[in-house]
């Protein structure tokens, strides 16, 4: 018989506190597969309604899928989270949109009928695992001359979108930076940040061992007198620093998802309803761009317009990346729209598991606005390209 496509619901979402990567960081003698185990254990621990053995699909993404990210991470990390053996896993690959991938991979799986609930979610211990570490770029990328050599440096392409968009200022980005930490500060103040937050032991050879519950790379009070005398590492005067760009972060995402009717079934929360979603690419050399067409692409499939989207939670992976996808759209770089909670520059991006940070927080969003219908996820990807994921807000009011 043919399937029916089904609807795929938002469920719930948790990430491990983001650390900084390195020897000094909260994280540096924590394995990577612990982490996202860890995120596992607690989705579970939170939904008790579902019985483990109702788990179709487990769905891990790391972009250094080696050593303790390694052998296939989503199996192995349902196994080491206890889930049953008759549990499958694997892993997915899309560099800094790993998780989101993990994600539409998946509900895609759910809408055709295959699984009816599922895990996803991202790990990335970029203090263990640097990025392009072992990596052996293929020499015709450059002979052939396939993409600039700047394509493989992520902060020279962040430095190229600056060339392409001229009135894009360092001030500009770093203004942007400021009001990320703003943004954030205030969302921890006020407690909103923290409830999906999950205490994660670390241990070291100083302090012995402790608990993380708390993100550890933002720097609240940072100002614009702060930023602009740092240093621009990839360009001689140039534009980017490490205040408006996200830095290298260490940490795990895992969120639920499920067939809306099977979620109905089992009494589990339904915080938003996915409705589409769409993957594009670009030049490599201006990977930061990459979100517009994808979100472009996914406007015009469902004939909306960016006025009809109440809010938008896209990764900072550079300040420039945020605000090109603004000036294409003609969004002021303050709309309140645009992560009210602040961003990756703020709380860290631990590349492939980034995607799910987004979702979790737009779903936080919307069980606070509901009248708001729909919101995006998008984000820039490493090589060029982007990805966009539309939601739909399952409390909005006009439905009612």
């Amino acid at each position: 018989m043919p399937r029916i496509a089904r609807d795929v619901v938002f469920v719930d979402g948790v990430r491990t506190p983001f650390g900084k990567a390195g020897p000094k960081g909260v994280y540096a003698e924590t394995r990577a597969d612990d982490l996202v185990v860890r995120a596992i254990r607690e989705l579970m621990r939170r939904n008790p309604a579902l019985p483990p053995e109702r788990v179709d699909e487990v769905s891990v993404a790391a972009t250094t899928q080696s050593g303790d990210q390694g052998l296939t991470i989503g199996r192995s990390a349902a196994v080491l989270a206890g889930l049953p053996k008759s549990v499958p896993g694997f892993a997915i690959d899309r560099m800094c949109a790993g998780a989101m991938t993990a994600v539409t991979t998946t509900a895609s799986g759910i809408a055709f009928g295959a699984y009816d609930v599922v895990i996803a979610g991202g790990v990335e211990h970029m203090g263990r695992h640097p990025m392009g570490e072992g990596v052996d770029p293929n020499p015709r990328f450059l002979a052939e001359k396939l993409v600039d050599p700047s394509a493989l440096v992520m902060g020279m392409t962040a430095e190229n979108l600056h060339d392409r968009f001229p009135q894009i200022t360092k001030e500009r980005a770093d203004a942007y930076a400021v009001r990320s930490q703003e943004k954030y500060a205030a969302a921890r103040a006020a407690g909103r940040i923290s409830p999906d937050l999950v205490p994660t032991a670390v241990r070291s050879a100083e302090k012995g061992y402790g608990l993380a519950t708390a993100d550890e790379p933002p720097r609240p009070g940072t100002t614009l007198e702060d930023l602009a005398p740092l240093k621009t590492p990839f360009r001689v005067h140039g534009n980017v620093t490490a205040g408006n760009a996200a830095g290298l972060n260490d940490g795990a995402t895992a969120c639920l998802l499920a067939a809306e009717d099977v979620a109905a079934e089992l009494g589990l929360n339904a915080r938003m309803r996915l409705v589409d979603f769409a993957f594009a690419g670009v030049e490599p050399e201006v990977m930061g761009v990459g979100p517009v067409p994808a979100t472009e692409k996914l406007l015009a499939r469902n004939s909306l317009t960016m006025d009809e989207i109440g809010l938008i939670e896209i990764n900072e992976a550079f300040a420039v990346q945020v605000l090109a996808f603004l000036e294409h759209f003609k969004i002021a770089d303050t709309d309140p729209r645009v992560n009210p909670w602040g961003g990756a520059i703020a709380v860290g991006h631990p590349l492939a598991s980034s995607g799910v940070r987004l979702m979790n927080q737009l779903s936080r969003l919307f069980e606070e606005r509901p009248d708001v219908r729909y919101g995006l996820t998008t984000m820039c990807v490493g090589m060029g390209m982007g990805g966009t994921v539309l939601w739909e807000n399952t409390t909005y009011e006009g439905a009612k």
